[in-house]
């Protein structure tokens, strides 16, 4: 269950709905952390590489073509592997990446990164950059752009999509929300889910028109006694999930207005804030559970 922002990007802005999505391929994908960039701002890449090709024991060899928009800063060097890149500033040029030996190469099914930076474009958008993966065996080409609209399901071999975000919207990804239901008299419930941040964020405020109050809490045992406390704010660490979840972190939603009822939603918006200052948010409809409905759902893993 993806809770990212999966409108068509043009009428893409600070509201979103919670809908089920994914973008990978039946086998396996070269792709970046969901959750987008500003538009105009530095971007650190992070290509996820989490297994070999098909039929192939290793991946020798990472090539990102980079799409027209780009301005190419610099990339990460990786031990044993021969790094090659076009100079700052470059627009539209490859970064490689290529094994010395058999012995730096990356075996398959373990996952590592390969990191580029560079300043995105002004305008709001999508960019694909395409992915050539050579092994030991073979090679698979992370080319594909949908014909029409951001979607890349059906796709076999699909680029990797960054959504470049207008100023104001939060580069976090939100996914698995849900608000435990209420019954009539009871003045609380939690919120909860998984969220990540691209280039790290602070969740700084949450705010719903179903409670007076929302606020970060968490939960945890000090000595024997489970006690429960009131975040400030809560670090996102780049490239990291934080997952809020019953006895632990969540978002307490406090003086409710009316009871919610399970398989309705809830609006729901959070505020962020990045290292610079700058804060952004993102507004989600979070469908309301059951406990046991909502574990049922966790089952359904991507």
């Amino acid at each position: 269950m993806n809770t990212s922002m999966n409108a068509s990007f043009p009428l893409r802005r600070l509201a979103a709905c919670i809908v089920f999505a994914w973008t990978g391929s039946a086998f396996a994908h070269v792709s970046l952390p969901p959750g987008g960039a500003t538009a105009g701002s530095e971007y650190e890449a992070a290509f996820r590489v989490g297994h070999a090709c098909q039929g192939a024991k290793s991946t020798t060899g990472i090539t990102v073509r980079l799409p027209k928009g780009f301005a190419f800063t610099d990339a990460q060097a990786r031990k044993g592997w021969k790094l090659e890149a076009p100079p700052a500033g470059d627009n539209g040029g490859e970064v490689r990446w290529k094994a010395e030996n058999a012995q730096a190469a990356l075996p398959t099914g373990e996952r590592a990164e390969f990191v580029l930076r560079g300043k995105l474009p002004a305008t709001p958008g999508v960019l694909w950059f395409k992915v050539l993966q050579d092994c030991d065996t073979g090679s698979s080409d992370w080319a594909q752009v949908p014909a029409s609209g951001t979607s890349t399901a059906g796709l076999d071999s699909p680029a990797a999509r960054l959504d470049v975000l207008a100023a104001g919207v939060a580069p976090v990804d939100v996914r698995d929300a849900w608000i435990r239901a209420s019954v009539p008299g009871q003045s609380g419930t939690g919120a909860f889910m998984k969220l990540s941040a691209p280039s790290g964020a602070r969740l700084v405020g949450a705010s719903t028109p179903a409670a007076g109050v929302a606020e970060v809490h968490e939960m945890k045992m000090e000595g024997d006694t489970m006690r429960m406390r009131g975040l400030p704010s809560l670090e996102l660490p780049a490239r990291q999930t934080v997952e809020f979840k019953p006895g632990g972190y969540h978002l307490m939603l406090m003086d409710l207005k009316q009871p919610l009822v399970n398989g309705t939603s809830v609006p729901l918006t959070l505020l962020f804030e990045d290292a610079k200052g700058q804060r952004s948010s993102l507004e989600l409809k979070v469908p309301v559970q059951t406990a046991s409905g909502a574990a049922a759902a966790g089952e359904h893993k991507h």
